[in-house]
């Protein structure tokens, strides 16, 4: 489904994302490990078209789309949940979830797009009218993929959704993970928390410096202590 090769990323003079190349099958959760400041989050923005000097090539159903602006990924399925969450102040959570549909073709349907969405996440379903940014961190990431999911994107990219949220609610979240790869969502996940990341994983990628330095199957990089000391660490 997405294929990224020589993906090359730059703040100012700095070269973060240094000739990256992966791929992520249709129905599969892929993850995106490493160290702080190994350029994950940067790759995503890359992906999602953020980043205003990319380099190298990005196909998603095999149409090139690195040239293509945010929001014209956007309409090919491409959905995008930061890691700051984004959850508009003043807002409720129903108009938030509304947000995710502005920029659709589905717009007539926000109605049942917002029933679906609150048999998904009953959490928000009791809180509908209650301003975003009033709920908990863990409530607030949870509108944020909600809002993501509105569009039914065939792919959403993931950055760091279980930091700061208390254990219970990380729980829910990676249930849902694992809910929406069986309902036919691909997911591209970056997350500190490996175990957890990994455990709902297909395969991982393991960067460093901007680079790949290792891949494999989630499994198999899970039993691998050494891997995850080296690499992985916060």
């Amino acid at each position: 489904m997405l294929k990224v090769e020589k993906l090359d990323a730059w703040y100012d003079t700095s070269h973060v994302v240094q000739g990256l190349s992966f791929e992520v099958r249709t129905g599969e959760i892929v993850t995106l490990m490493g160290r702080n400041g190994a350029g994950k989050t940067t790759t995503l923005k890359t992906l999602m078209g953020l980043i205003s000097r990319p380099g190298g090539s990005v196909t998603f159903d095999g149409q090139e789309i690195l040239t293509q602006p945010a929001h014209k990924r956007y309409h090919l399925g491409l959905a995008y949940v930061p890691e700051d969450r984004r959850i508009v102040p003043g807002l409720t959570v129903r108009e938030n979830l509304r947000l995710g549909l502005i920029a659709g073709k589905d717009v007539k349907h926000e109605a049942t797009r917002i029933e679906e969405i609150a048999k998904t996440f009953p959490r928000l379903a009791e809180r509908m009218d209650q301003e975003g940014t009033s709920m908990s961190g863990g409530e607030q990431q949870m509108l944020a993929i909600a809002r993501a999911m509105m569009s039914k994107p065939r792919m959403i990219l993931l950055d760091e959704p279980s930091e700061g949220i208390m254990p219970v609610l990380v729980d829910e979240m990676f249930e849902l993970f694992a809910r929406m790869k069986s309902e036919g969502t691909t997911i591209l996940l970056v997350e500190q928390n490996v175990e957890r990341a990994l455990n709902v994983s297909d395969r991982a990628y393991i960067l460093d410096q901007g680079q790949i330095v290792h891949e494999g199957d989630a499994r198999a990089l899970l039993a691998d202590k050494d891997i995850q000391d080296k690499y992985c660490a916060v």
